[in-house]
């Protein structure tokens, strides 16, 4: 097989976003890998894979929000997996916005002025206190209809009363595109149903009820795409229950991460086809970097070749 020739970037007055893109493919380094994931993700979405997307809480807390709600909006992806912190970011965003700071605050300083830190996102603690005050009753709204529900089920619960055109949660609702969280528990949404459970001791957040929807999914896809942003539980429980089919068909990481101490979140993709989360024949790719770099680049290539705007 002849293997194509590095080629130097030809920046041009004007150039457009996927002219530039497009030039990364033959360009060398993360560049052709950031090339390759266009095709791999143009290749699943064409030929009818079923995508399921995942991505950590962190990047909702960024910018990445608005990506992820136009990847709802326009229905190109079928599944969200993601950490219970996205729910946080993405209802405390819909009422309240977040500061941009620096890496090198003085933390103790913030913390005397009720300011948490996230990377060089700032998040005051009154954008929790009116999280609370919007989950509280939308609990007690649940509470009267039913008593045991899964964390899909809540979300979209949640979604359903979102009525923000920039939330992700809002999309998947309006367009009946699951959001699965195996880890709700662990973000300000599962305190607050701590809190609930107080004085509502029947109401039960039932995790392993997602479990069957998600592997009817799977089962009944006649191809499987998954277009990973960093690693924990929500890469997991993405290449985890494609192991049911024989992995993912079309697979993209971008990550951060390094493999070499073992983790999950820096494991590149040529390891879970070991574990045959993803095929031995499939199109894969990751990408080393940092994923509000390099996905929105991705995404506005992918849209401009299929045409989706």
């Amino acid at each position: 097989m002849e293997l194509p020739n590095v080629k130097d970037y030809k920046l041009t007055p004007g150039m457009k976003v996927h002219e530039l893109v497009e030039q990364m493919l033959n360009a060398g380094f993360q560049a052709t890998e950031i090339g390759r994931a266009v095709e791999i993700i143009e290749r699943m979405k064409k030929n009818g894979a079923t995508i399921f997307l995942s991505f950590t809480a962190n990047m909702v807390a960024a910018g990445l929000r608005g990506v992820f709600a136009l990847l709802a909006k326009k229905k190109f992806v079928d599944v969200i997996i993601t950490t219970g912190g996205a729910i946080d970011h993405d209802v405390i965003k819909s009422i309240s916005s977040y500061i941009i700071g620096r890496f090198d605050m003085d933390d103790i300083d913030l913390h005397k002025r009720g300011i948490n830190r996230l990377g060089n996102i700032l998040i005051p603690n009154d954008r929790y206190v009116t999280f609370e005050n919007v989950i509280q009753n939308i609990l007690s709204e649940i509470y009267e209809e039913k008593r045991v529900i899964t964390p899909s089920e809540l979300i979209m619960e949640i979604g359903k009363r979102m009525k923000d055109e920039s939330s992700f949660i809002y999309w998947a609702y309006v367009n009946k595109i699951p959001i699965f969280c195996p880890g709700i528990t662990d973000s300000a949404l599962g305190l607050q149903v701590f809190f609930f459970k107080q004085t509502h001791k029947d109401f039960i957040i039932d995790v392993t009820g997602d479990m069957k929807e998600l592997a009817d999914i799977v089962f009944d896809a006649k191809s499987t795409g998954g277009i990973i942003l960093g690693g924990g539980i929500a890469k997991h429980y993405t290449i985890g229950v494609n192991l049911l089919r024989g992995g993912l068909d079309y697979a993209v990481y971008i990550t951060t991460a390094q493999p070499w101490d073992g983790s999950l979140s820096g494991a590149r993709t040529t390891e879970a086809i070991s574990w045959g989360k993803i095929s031995e024949k499939a199109n894969h790719v990751t990408i080393s970097g940092e994923a509000t770099v390099i996905f929105p680049l991705i995404i506005i290539k992918v849209f401009e070749d299929l045409k989706i705007w």
